[in-house]
């Protein structure tokens, strides 16, 4: 999801995830964060503001990972495949059906009558011509790598930039009727029919194609809400579609991503009724516990399957450097970080997979215990000269737990460390995506869908799409295409379980903490819940009668 995110994708703007703490379940309206039944009645048509930080992009599917603009995204569209309730469950959502006997040719029946917000209807072909606008080279998309093993891929998007594709469309993807259309993957892979729920996979109407420059000033969905207008660092106004078939309908008639470049300033809105919901709080708030007192039941908390690390990109001179890596990574003291600065909102992070991932597993990142000795030792054999920076957007709280780190590994190592603020998120995610880091780079990461694969292709496979430290092992990648092409579920978890096994050797990334996922509501709101993706769960939303 901003680095989403990325990671993610949607790699993440302001904040991070994860928690046991109970999910409301989405259009229920109850557990944590949701008023008792019967404690006042609801408006249907009425409107509901959420915090947003700027996109980095246009609001095209293809093109948006980062959490301010999926925000829009993920409400607008509706993909093949849904997630519901504190596990993620995926369940067909413009799907009528997904088949494979071999996991590697998938036969996708979609349901008719639905409809783009221009009134064309969704057919087979809206899912076949965005994908592979998607995939072809010159098009520039973000999300480009979720396509990469559908078959005929490499002729549409071939390894060298500079090279000329062969075609503009994958073999892999042929239309069989108005409504059904089958995919060729390059090997089996296990996990086709769970990562299509991911936005990138979006269907596109034919009015993209005849004007994609018009349809970025005003882009046509298919899902439950419809744009309405989009002012940059203002905000992005959305309505309800009444005539969309899902399941995941909203009980409110219109939304307002407000733009913040102060997550403090959108608090104090959210405190006095002119904000309706924050997926996360400011350092203020989460000092001393305060939030608890200011909210009440307005609380709101979400189980969450995301991971915060620091990129440690080998392509800034001097940090191609194992020992280096490690030195940072055990001279950050998690657990008095979590327990301080963010008040035990956050859990230290000791792996590269978000807990509650099928596969994840406790203790995998030997280098994430706090060990000065270790550390100082590990640094004096790195050779290392100069001063170390952390960068990263200073909205939405990121600012305070990475001074924090940055002192840590000050006091630890002797060594200067600075943090670095980029103007928002939108300017933050442009230095990572152009390979401009001159140290060491926030990465957060959000599930897009529910797999351990989710959280390892897209940032530690070479060339990978949130890749944000430009990191190559070719053992890695192998073990990589190897989980991809078992059909088997269960061997392939193994597989990646092993790739995980040697990112973790070689530092990448340093894991650091997870958000517990702690959000509020306004008083305007009887209920509301966290996905997730660490996003308003939009079905669940509910909005008191004034």
């Amino acid at each position: 999801m901003e680095g989403i995110m990325r990671r993610s994708r949607r790699l993440w703007g302001p904040t991070v995830v994860m928690t046991s703490l109970a999910l409301v379940l989405a259009a229920c309206g109850g557990g944590s964060g949701s008023s008792p039944a019967g404690a006042g009645e609801t408006n249907p048509d009425g409107a509901v503001s959420v915090y947003g930080t700027e996109p980095q992009n246009a609001l095209v599917p293809t093109n948006i990972n980062d959490l301010g603009g999926t925000k829009a995204i993920q409400v607008m569209f509706a993909t093949l495949v849904g997630f519901k309730g504190a596990d993620a469950k995926p369940f067909n959502l413009m799907a009528d059906s997904i088949t494979t006997t071999d996991s590697k040719v998938y036969d996708i029946k979609i349901k008719q009558g639905w409809k783009f917000h221009d009134g064309t209807e969704v057919k087979a072909h809206n899912f076949i011509d965005a994908w592979n606008y998607g995939a072809y080279g010159p098009n520039g998309q973000l999300n480009t790598d979720f396509f990469s093993n559908i078959q005929g891929y490499k002729d549409v998007h071939p390894e060298d930039e500079n090279a000329k594709p062969a075609t503009d469309k994958m073999s892999g993807l042929v239309q069989k009727s108005d409504y059904e259309f089958q995919v060729t993957l390059d090997a089996p892979f296990s996990v086709f029919d769970i990562k299509v729920g991911y936005q990138a996979f979006a269907p596109l109407p034919d009015a993209f194609f005849k004007d994609p420059k018009g349809f970025e000033q005003h882009p046509i969905g298919n899902g439950p809400m419809k744009f309405v207008s989009r002012t940059p660092n203002q905000d992005i106004k959305l309505t309800r579609n009444d005539d969309y078939k899902g399941d995941d309908k909203v009980h409110f008639k219109d939304l307002d991503i407000k733009i913040y470049a102060s997550q403090e300033t959108a608090y104090q809105d959210l405190l006095s009724g002119r904000l309706d919901f924050m997926e996360a709080l400011p350092p203020s708030a989460v000092a001393g516990g305060k939030y608890k007192n200011d909210l009440g039941d307005r609380l709101v908390t979400g189980h969450l399957l995301g991971i915060s690390t620091i990129a440690v990109p080998y392509y800034v001179p001097g940090y191609n450097n194992l020992e280096l890596r490690k030195a940072i990574s055990m001279a950050i003291d998690r657990a008095q970080i979590t327990k301080t600065v963010m008040n035990d909102t956050y859990v230290p992070a000791d792996g590269y997979i978000s807990q509650g991932i099928p596969g994840a597993r406790p203790g995998v990142c030997e280098f994430c215990k706090f060990d000065p000795a270790a550390a100082k030792a590990a640094f004096q054999k790195s050779g290392f000269q100069g001063k170390l920076t952390i960068a990263s957007n200073a909205d939405g709280g990121r600012k305070e737990p990475l001074v924090a780190a940055c002192n840590s590994i000050k006091n630890t190592l002797g060594v200067e460390c600075d943090f670095v603020p980029a103007t928002d998120f939108g300017q933050w995610r442009s230095i990572v995506t152009k390979k401009k880091l001159t140290g060491m780079g926030r990465s957060d990461w959000s599930a897009d869908y529910p797999s351990i694969e989710d959280f390892l292709n897209p940032i530690y496979k070479t060339g990978g799409s949130s890749n944000d430290s430009s990191y190559s092992n070719p053992q890695v990648d192998a073990l990589l295409g190897k989980a991809d092409a078992t059909a088997d579920k269960d061997a392939a978890v193994k597989l990646y379980q092993q790739a995980e096994d040697l990112i973790a050797k070689d530092l990448p990334s340093i894991p650091v903490w997870d958000e517990k996922g702690v959000a509020a509501k306004s008083k305007n709101l009887k209920s509301a819940a966290l996905d997730f993706r660490r996003m308003p769960d939009y079905p669940s939303i509910e909005v008191l009668k004034k």
